[in-house]
């Protein structure tokens, strides 16, 4: 009894082994499956929110490809042997996601890369007739003085904007050229072959990305604004009844819904100055390409944007409103909510037709009229308000808040109209069908009861 009782306990633990073992496969064979299907998830993700991704993907994969063909003696180009990384770390850095961006670091990489050897060449070349003892100090006082000058000059806000990449290709060019030619005596031959070589390799990278599958920069910056003035028009649309509260009922339950998260669109145009800025700055560097011609005022849309994120901001307060709302109506809130909701919607009809005619690139038609008729409607709203007194609200809390709505009403109805001036005058600079280019757009004046356009 006593010999078979650890015989027995033995074969129990045996059994327990075997048992955790078996969950701790299991569970880890779960855990790997649910990761399996996250990355799978975040693929299809990546890849469905803008498909050009894939495609950019395979670009950079053929730009590789080719330039390393000039690896091997035979094929295509020659033969560069070692000097092909060069042409390889070219595509690495130079390949970006947008035509303009690809254009703009494969011109600043060339040129820098020419001016620097050649100015490195010359410098070596003079230190030479120097002597041996004088050679290597004059070599550090160019490589000190030049990389002083070029880096001051990377923070001259149009050069950091345009041809800081190209700054810094000059620096570490003529600091490498100068350094090198020290003790080499064939370092044209060398400079030669590797000038080539990044040529070829720009060339390519910029041939991929123009004809095949190009993502222009200029297109997204179009469409990034006309987006932007479409969420201000969504918002404004949805907020007179968010805020007072008509769409509260059963009936329109779906609608509050899908109101909801349009009114959380704008948000996005607070934090995107940089975007504009940069996409600009790219599509100046493209060529001409479907509606936009050479000269294009792509230098304008940052003033639109500019416009736009001032309207975005005063629509943040107004949504700090709804969500700071009191519950309990008011009679101060009853007074002024027909006059709210109006100027409401008709700004937003109004910015909507803003966005219409910058998507269809057409000289504005009805959008005027809308700014008319809501220059009128804030007339008479000021003017209704200033008959409201506080004897006619039971609360003085809702009596500040209601007029901080009506003051932010007030306030982007004179963003809007800053708006429309600003793309009336892009519709004659960037010659929108319908827009007469021997007429020059009068300003629209914030505090003239009349808008002069011309149609």
């Amino acid at each position: 009894m006593d010999i078979a009782e650890p015989a027995a306990n033995r074969k129990n633990i045996v059994w327990d082994v075997i048992i955790y073992g078996w969950c701790w496969l299991k569970a880890l064979a779960e855990r790997y499956k649910k990761l399996v299907v996250e990355f799978k998830n975040k693929v299809k993700k990546v890849g469905t929110d803008d498909p050009r991704r894939v495609t950019h993907s395979i670009k950079v994969g053929l730009a590789l490809s080719l330039v390393s063909l000039i690896y091997y003696d035979k094929p295509l180009y020659g033969g560069f042997g070692s000097s092909t990384m060069w042409a390889v770390l070219t595509v690495v850095v130079v390949f970006e996601f947008r035509v303009g961006a690809t254009l703009s670091k494969g011109i600043n990489r060339v040129l820098a890369t020419s001016v620097a050897g050649s100015l490195g060449l010359v410098v070596h070349h003079l230190a030479c007739l120097t002597g041996d003892k004088v050679e290597p100090v004059l070599l550090c006082f160019s490589v000190f003085l030049l990389t002083a000058a070029s880096t001051f000059t990377r923070f001259f806000p149009g050069v950091k904007a345009r041809y800081d990449y190209g700054m810094v290709i000059f620096i570490l060019t003529f600091s490498l050229v100068s350094v090198s030619a020290y003790k080499t005596d064939e370092i044209l031959p060398v400079a030669g072959e590797r000038l080539i070589t990044i040529l070829i390799g720009c060339v390519t990278c910029d041939v991929i990305s123009i004809f095949l599958f190009p993502a222009w920069a200029g297109e997204d910056l179009h469409k990034l604004i006309f987006q932007n003035i479409e969420q201000l028009a969504m918002f404004l649309d949805g907020f007179g009844g968010e805020y007072f509260g008509e769409e509260d009922n059963e009936e329109n339950k779906n609608v509050v819904t899908g109101k909801k998260s349009f009114l959380e669109g704008y948000k996005k145009i607070l934090t995107s100055k940089h975007e504009e800025e940069a996409l600009t700055n790219f599509a100046r560097w493209e060529p001409p390409h479907g509606s936009f011609q050479f000269g294009y005022p792509w230098k304008h849309y940052v003033e639109i944007g500019k416009l736009t994120r001032q309207c975005a901001y005063r629509i943040n307060d107004l949504h700090n409103c709804i969500k700071s709302k009191i519950k309990a109506q008011s009679e101060f809130k009853k007074i002024i909510q027909d006059s709210c909701m109006e100027l409401g919607k008709e700004s937003g009809i109004t910015l909507q037709e803003l966005s219409e005619a910058v998507k269809q690139m057409t000289y504005l038609k009805s959008a005027p009229k809308h700014i008319k008729n809501l220059k009128k409607t804030t007339g008479n709203f000021k003017e209704f308000l200033k008959t409201v007194t506080l004897e006619n609200s039971n609360v003085l809390e809702d009596v500040i808040s209601g007029a901080m709505v009506a003051s932010l009403l007030v306030d982007i109805v004179g963003c809007i109209e800053d708006i429309a001036e600003s793309i009336i005058e892009l519709a004659h600079l960037a010659k929108f069908k319908g827009a007469d280019p021997a007429v020059r757009q009068e300003k629209l004046s914030q505090h003239s009861g009349n808008i002069k356009v011309h149609l």
